[in-house]
């Protein structure tokens, strides 16, 4: 098979791609090593900034988002006495969207046929040959049978542990690497909401998130030890633990149910450079991971795929090689800038093991000064809604 862009990868960032690319006239084809179920099941962040509004309108796919997205003015911090409200379109004018990144992904799949995105599903041993040069491929093997894909580019939107990454030379890429001594316990539960925005609490026990991912459909999360196991935690006691660091506030319009989905998530926060070698590019987790705090991961795949979107049109409409060549450095711009706010409120909102009280009286100072001031208010709002691309 030959294809002028393969992309490893069908996730929200993979097949955002695809469709922008067909939709200006770029043939290409998605290779997953999952099933189409298996990629619908993960559950995924759900506060979507403007840019992933916006290519999603862009492409026609905003009808269910539109319909059934939550549209969020603001969101709050709570420091244990009082919640800290960030008014983000007071103060910015813009807002942000709750649509679960699983709602994202149904609608790019379900239009991939009728668009003629071409998805290849359960695509086993996916291997990168001759990125370097100008006419890379893939191997893989589906149904049992060896396959090769012949393209001009590859696009690696496989996740930090998929192979695009790994196809560059160790004497080529360097790694940043935060690892965070916690993890985040998620529960989701169709209950309504404690609260109408998103609320980021800072408690002596620990941090906790209150979110949501429609009127009816709950989304919390305390920090935990690494150590710490799923089985150890009934849903009473996650309940019981939410209650006392989201405050008692939050805690009288909490509404308690059976669990949909109990896990663990490790925190790190990770860059890889550079994001573009010879044929290949990277997008999305395959080349940077941010904790969770603030909600940047999906968000900045898709700054990704804007990106290098507008580079392969580039390229393959104007032979414009210098756009291929300017990709890297434009997307880790935004990404370092989103790594830098996901990880200062990380800080913020988390009792570190190592910190003693210098470092909870500097939480406690930044937490008062953001709430007496609307030019930290206003910086915050303008991260937390997305950075121009």
């Amino acid at each position: 098979m030959k294809t002028q862009v393969a992309i490893v990868g069908a996730g929200p960032a993979g097949l955002l791609l695809g469709h922008l690319l067909k939709a200006e006239g770029i043939d290409c084809v998605v290779v997953e090593r999952q099933s189409g179920d298996y990629v619908l099941s993960r559950i995924r962040a759900g506060v979507l900034e403007q840019i992933t509004v916006q290519l999603m309108e862009r492409l026609g796919l905003d009808a269910r988002l539109k319909a059934e997205g939550l549209i969020e003015g603001g969101f709050n911090l709570a420091d244990g006495e009082r919640l800290i409200r960030i008014d983000c379109e007071g103060l910015t004018g813009k807002t942000v969207v709750v649509y679960g990144q699983t709602e994202i992904t149904r609608d790019l799949m379900d239009a991939a046929a009728p668009r003629g995105l071409n998805v290849i599903y359960d695509a086993g041993d996916v291997a990168l040959h001759d990125i370097e040069g100008d006419a890379p491929y893939l191997t893989f093997t589906k149904d049992g049978a060896a396959q090769r894909i012949d393209a001009r580019f590859i696009v690696g939107c496989d996740g930090f542990h998929g192979p695009s990454r790994q196809a560059i030379p160790a004497s080529v890429g360097k790694s940043f690497e935060r690892v965070y001594p916690f993890g985040w316990l998620g529960i989701l539960a169709d209950v309504a909401p404690c609260n109408d925005e998103l609320i980021y609490a800072n408690h002596e026990r620990g941090f906790a998130l209150a979110s949501m991912r429609s009127p009816t459909r709950s989304r919390y999360y305390v920090d935990v030890p690494l150590t710490e196991k799923i089985e150890d935690w009934s849903d009473d006691r996650i309940w019981d633990e939410l209650a006392l660091r989201l405050g008692p506030d939050a805690a009288a319009n909490m509404t308690r149910g059976p669990s949909i989905e109990k896990s663990i998530a490790p925190l790190r926060s990770f860059v890889f450079e550079p994001m573009r070698y010879g044929s290949l590019l990277l997008c999305g987790d395959a080349a940077h991971i941010v904790p969770p705090t603030g909600a940047k991961g999906l968000n900045l795949a898709a700054s990704d795929v804007h990106y290098a979107s507008a580079a392969l049109t580039a390229f393959f409409k104007r032979n414009d090689a210098d756009a291929i060549a300017g990709y890297s450095d434009k997307a880790l711009a935004r990404v370092w800038k989103s790594e830098r706010f996901s990880w200062s409120l990380t800080k913020l909102m988390h009792r570190f093991p190592e910190d003693g009280p210098f470092e909870r009286r500097m939480q406690v100072a930044e937490l008062d000064y953001i709430a007496n001031s609307r030019a930290a208010q206003q910086t915050i709002a303008e991260n937390y809604v997305g950075l121009p691309v």
